[in-house]
């Protein structure tokens, strides 16, 4: 019970932030996933539906750097990779989707991360 109780207010806090949030091409979002053990971030258009980067502990340039795939740490380099991808690819500007979890933990470490990286929001 208590397990399906903080699922359904997840998805309240994801569907009343996402009414605020909205991507377009010139300022993507970036919306962040976070499970027990990894960390997912992608820059997404709303306007064509389309992701543009997408970056996770999962990843193959990451794979051999973490020494374990959950943790701030691993979403630093999460953040960091994240932003190098977007560089790559012209973007700077995004608007951050925390995606129905508190900002603080993991998702804060990615995030702070990203902005060292040289992306604005």
């Amino acid at each position: 019970m208590l397990t399906y109780q903080r699922h359904v207010g997840r998805k309240r806090r994801q569907e009343r932030v996402r009414q605020k949030i909205w991507g377009t091409d010139a300022k993507p979002r970036l919306c962040v996933y976070r499970s027990v053990k990894h960390i997912y971030a992608q820059v997404i258009s709303d306007e064509r539906g389309a992701t543009l980067a997408s970056v996770s502990t999962l990843a193959k340039d990451l794979r051999g750097k973490l020494k374990k795939p959950k943790g701030v740490e691993a979403a630093k380099e999460v953040g960091k990779l994240l932003a190098q991808t977007c560089k790559a690819k012209n973007i700077t500007n995004v608007v951050f989707d925390r995606n129905g979890f508190l900002f603080h933990g993991r998702v804060r470490a990615l995030a702070e991360a990203a902005r060292e990286g040289g992306l604005v929001f």
